[in-house]
């Protein structure tokens, strides 16, 4: 299949390319930045599978950028994940975040759409549609009320719904897949249990002193490895048949307090008398107390499993950062 990979350099985009490439898949990638921003993702590729990405250089939010492309290059699945997907950033910049968010998206679907309406266009969404839906302990399932508690949220929230709209009138061949909080390599040093790896890599390469900056510890999630959601898209777009038209939650692990996770770095780092320091700077304008997902309906229709114990995957990021900074 000829693949088209939004948001390449992201964080799940290069994991998931490398199960493409791996299957025998030609894939593109779309990136927003200049010619030599792609070498980026050097840190977690292969220069043999570095070398069998075709990157393409433009911005989702101009309109004739993709028209032209989706002119000029046809496609047989399109795996959208650009966005700005930091929320406390979707408090200071709203109009960036929705500029990206939707906007982005809806040209994205409408020169497809035009140009191409057989192609699969499987869109990443979030957990952040649902809001407080699980405060009361609930594991969350696809046909929980979406009622958004940041900017984040309602921008994919937006695209989400009117996806779900297409779909639902025999409009669009689509997927919509909504992952739950997840983590793993080459995860942001702005996001939450990864902002702790990072300063504790600095620690345990005598950069920092053992001050460790936190956030809310106390809200509950199920944290999934990375790359158990990037096989997910890949088993949504090998099963077209199944998928096209549905919406999955993607969610493993038992939830624990952030806090367990934070422990867990320092336990793998090997280093004592860490002090934690709650930075105030840290903590979401509105957060969200407990996320925990329901999943069956992906494992029983594709046959998705979670297969990366989350402490793995802890060691894994903290390995990864560590490896980077030094």
């Amino acid at each position: 299949m000829k693949c088209l990979i939004t948001g390449i350099t992201g964080f799940l985009g290069p994991h998931l390319a490398r199960i493409l490439i791996q299957d025998g898949h030609e894939v593109y990638g779309i990136l927003r930045g200049t010619r030599g921003t792609e070498q980026e993702i050097k840190d977690l590729l292969t220069i043999e599978e570095f070398n069998k990405i075709n990157f393409i250089y433009g911005d989702i939010v101009h309109f004739r950028t993709i028209d032209k492309l989706f002119k000029n290059t046809t496609f047989d699945v399109v795996f959208h994940l650009a966005a700005q997907t930091h929320p406390p950033t979707s408090f200071s910049d709203p109009i960036g975040t929705w500029e990206s968010n939707v906007m982005g998206s809806i040209n994205l679907i409408t020169c497809l759409q035009d140009q191409q309406p057989n192609c699969h266009f499987i869109f990443c969404s979030t957990v952040e549609v649902y809001g407080n839906e699980g405060i009361d302990g609930r594991k969350i399932n696809e046909s929980n009320t979406i009622l958004p508690a940041n900017p984040y949220g309602a921008s994919k929230s937006a695209i989400d719904l009117y996806i779900c709209e297409r779909m639902k009138n025999k409009q669009m061949t689509a997927t919509v897949i909504r992952p739950f909080c997840f983590t793993g390599p080459r995860r942001g040093a702005r996001f939450s249990i990864a902002s702790d790896a990072v300063q504790i890599a600095n620690m345990m390469l005598e950069k920092q002193e053992k001050i460790l900056q936190i956030g809310n510890l106390d809200t509950v999630r199920a944290v999934t490895d990375v790359r158990d959601i990037a096989n997910a898209f890949h088993l949504v777009a090998m099963n077209k048949h199944i998928s096209d038209g549905k919406v999955y939650n993607v969610c493993g692990g038992e939830p624990l307090k952030m806090r367990e996770y934070t422990n867990m770095l320092i336990e793998f780092s090997e280093l004592s008398n860490v002090e934690m320091v709650i930075n105030e700077k840290l903590w979401r304008p509105i957060d969200i107390q407990y996320q925990d997902g329901d999943a069956n309906l992906i494992k029983n229709e594709l046959g998705w499993e979670p297969k990366i114990h989350i402490r793995d995957t802890i060691k894994d990021l903290l390995i990864f950062w560590y490896n980077k900074l030094k």
